[in-house]
């Protein structure tokens, strides 16, 4: 098993019917190829983790870095994993602009973090706890 987690930049900004659309592509394509994540949605920019066989895994960035949407993609983990930690989503999502994600518990440690390169290059383990946290307040 093989994970890897990227942050991204909009080409343009998505809106809700174009984050639905694109979450639900995705969901249809991870499916096939066995992938499973989460992907998180603030102010123009993605983070994104992905799960799967290696070589779907590697497929798929290559597919995601190819696709004109984003910009100034960096991976920012990535390796073999011992279980997924996403079995049961072939994509989970969450829009971190929306007013109801204020209401998780533990959301506010967030609320200033910027999903950028800079900020998860120098903050590792903040990428994987933003991740797990909005796994958690979907279960």
């Amino acid at each position: 098993m093989f994970s890897l987690a990227y942050v991204s930049v909009a080409a343009v900004p998505f809106s809700n019917p174009q984050l639905i659309e694109l979450l639900e592509k995705s969901r249809v394509n991870n499916e096939a190829l066995g992938v499973t994540g989460m992907l998180l949605y603030k102010d123009g920019r993605f983070l994104q983790a992905i799960e799967g066989d290696e070589d779907s895994v590697k497929s798929l960035m290559a597919k995601i870095s190819a696709d004109p949407r984003h910009r100034d993609i960096a991976i920012l983990l990535q390796g073999a994993i011992a279980r997924r930690e996403f079995p049961d989503w072939s994509m989970g999502f969450a829009n971190l602009n929306l007013p109801g994600v204020l209401s998780i518990p533990g959301y506010s440690n967030f609320l200033s973090t910027p999903l950028t390169r800079e900020y998860f290059t120098e903050n590792l383990p903040a990428a994987k706890e933003l991740l797990f946290l909005f796994k958690k307040s979907r279960l």
